[in-house]
């Protein structure tokens, strides 16, 4: 099966992102000041997750509704919300891509649902959802395609509903695209719930909650299980922790029913617990453990990656990340020119403000980074970044 990958993104009319075409390389970092977007776009991946997850509706209540979420600037409010997206998620030939398409309208409320997918044989899929009709169309086909009541809800959706459905009639497609969205991490450390004890894993694969909270128990289990990744880990740990001899655990409750983190530090006769530790060590070993996940999603989202990292941290964290990268994609935001540094042209999502409130991003192109970065004979990209030559200014 063709690695999942995915290849672009397309939004219309969520917050502010009015019209936005994002190209999603292996590493993407959204830089650029507050109320620029950059949030936004990590929002756009929440709400997919939420909806393969809980649904339609529910996702979009739990963020305050279409009126919530749909743009506000310009001259008159839109109608509707799109989200779109391409890869490579189901077992097609490495020329061919898949896409999945949600549009919404306000009132009267609707949704519009597209899934087009390869099959087996260079032949494709497409589904398109409307109101409580599915239309399904082969290609090549003799046939056209043909539509029928699957009695789903106008307000729910197919990206939810159509796994639980025969594969045989609807195709792996659906499937695929829902266990990628819906595995998806939106990776936002609460360092407070991370300090603390979380419960002794169980047999089978541990998975790193999204605000770390159970990182403790996640730690445990590499320990245990993937031996080879907890000793690069704390290896890493200890560059960039010049105190730091080894990280260990203890049981809190006396009966290994829950477990802690401790650091083993030079000069100190008793380990310290972690919720003892400095803030910005909890978040350092939270998002270690993020990037040395060894069942990592398709795409791992992260909100101010560098938030209270020393900057000779941040040198070692984006090896690490272009590293993971080549088993899940990322996408990064961060307000950092010393992060911005060590970025490679490539890997940098420029993200403006316009005039009406929109976002414009990507605000420059790849290829005008580059020259720009010729042309002043090889200057820090956040040099460049942080005196506005990039757009995107502090």
């Amino acid at each position: 099966m063709t690695e999942r990958r995915l290849i672009e993104l397309h939004v219309e009319n969520f917050k502010s992102l009015r019209h936005v075409t994002l190209p999603l390389g292996p590493v993407s970092v959204l830089v650029g000041p507050n109320g620029a977007g950059k949030s936004n776009v990590l929002e756009v991946f929440r709400l997919l997750a939420g909806v393969v997850r809980t649904d339609l509706r529910p996702a979009l209540e739990e963020r305050g509704g279409f009126d919530r979420l749909v743009f506000r600037g310009g001259q008159e409010r839109p109608g509707h919300i799109r989200i779109g997206i391409r890869g490579r998620w189901s077992p097609t030939a490495e020329d061919q891509q898949d896409e999945y398409a949600l549009t919404v309208q306000g009132e009267p409320f609707a949704r519009e649902e597209t899934f087009r997918y390869g099959l087996q044989g260079r032949r494709s899929q497409t589904i398109v959802i409307r109101g409580e009709t599915v239309t399904v169309t082969d290609l090549p086909a003799a046939q056209p395609g043909a539509s029928e009541e699957i009695g789903i809800q106008p307000d729910s959706s197919g990206l939810s509903t159509l796994p639980r459905l025969s594969s045989h009639r609807f195709g792996s497609g659906p499937r695929q695209v829902a266990a990628l969205l819906g595995s998806l991490r939106v990776f936002d450390v609460n360092v407070s719930s991370a300090s603390l004890p979380s419960r002794v894993p169980k047999t089978g694969a541990e998975e790193l909650w999204d605000d770390a909270a159970n990182l403790a128990g996640f730690l445990l289990w590499l320990r245990n299980q993937h031996p080879d990744a907890w000793a690069q880990l704390q290896a890493d740990a200890a560059e960039v922790l010049p105190q730091l001899e080894s990280l260990d655990f203890a049981h809190p409750d006396g009966a290994a029913q829950s477990v802690v983190v401790v650091l083993r530090e030079r000069g100190l006769l008793e380990p310290t617990q972690l919720l003892d530790a400095s803030y910005g060590t909890i978040r350092l070993l939270s998002l270690l453990a993020m990037l040395h996940d060894p069942h990592p999603p398709a795409l791992t989202c992260v909100e101010e990656i560098d938030h209270g990292l020393h900057p000779q941290a941040l040198e070692l964290l984006v090896e690490r990340v272009r590293e993971a990268g080549a088993r899940s994609q990322f996408l990064i935001a961060t307000h950092s020119p010393a992060l911005v540094d060590r970025l490679k042209p490539e890997e940098i999502v420029v993200c403006e403000r316009g005039d009406d409130g929109s976002s414009l991003i990507p605000a420059i192109s790849t290829a005008r980074i580059e020259e720009i970065v010729r042309a002043s004979e090889g200057l820090p990209l956040g040099n460049l970044w942080f005196s506005g030559l990039l757009g995107g200014d502090l």
